[in-house]
């Protein structure tokens, strides 16, 4: 994963929604006590973003995205709520980050003629390979 700011970008408070739930795991008894993990929803809509990056987040996202057009990040990593909050936020923003980048362009290209020859010379030793595959015919 390519290093990238998490200060560089910033989740307005209004698109983004926090829900406290009990994580599963290890932890003794204090993970059926305390909810320690966090469900963190952000509202694609609501953050303003350009088109082709509000795309690409989308197409980044895939089964992490609901019908309401939220992000669902689940974080239950650690056993402290603030470390689960720091890990969802950061896992966004990450996320944030790849959908800014733009994709590479590819060019198309054309094999060349020994490349050709090379496969139809490959195609020939195959197929009498297969053709001294029939049937016996005693001479």
């Amino acid at each position: 994963m390519p290093a990238f700011d998490p200060d560089l970008y910033t989740i307005p408070a209004e698109a983004m929604e926090e829900r406290f739930i009990t994580a599963g795991g290890p932890g003794g008894q204090n993970v059926n006590k305390v909810a320690t993990a966090v469900q963190l929803r952000i509202n694609l809509f609501r953050l303003g973003l350009p088109l082709p990056v509000f795309q690409k987040l989308k197409q980044l996202a895939g089964s992490r995205l609901n019908n309401e057009g939220e992000i669902i990040i689940q974080a239950q990593r650690f056993r402290t709520q603030e470390a689960n909050r720091e890990d969802a936020r950061v896992r966004f923003i990450a996320l944030l980050a790849d959908a800014h980048k733009r994709d590479v362009r590819r060019i198309a290209t054309r094999p060349g003629k020994a490349a050709k020859a090379r496969r139809v010379d490959a195609k020939k030793a195959r197929s009498t390979i297969k053709a001294g595959r029939g049937r016996y015919r005693p001479d």
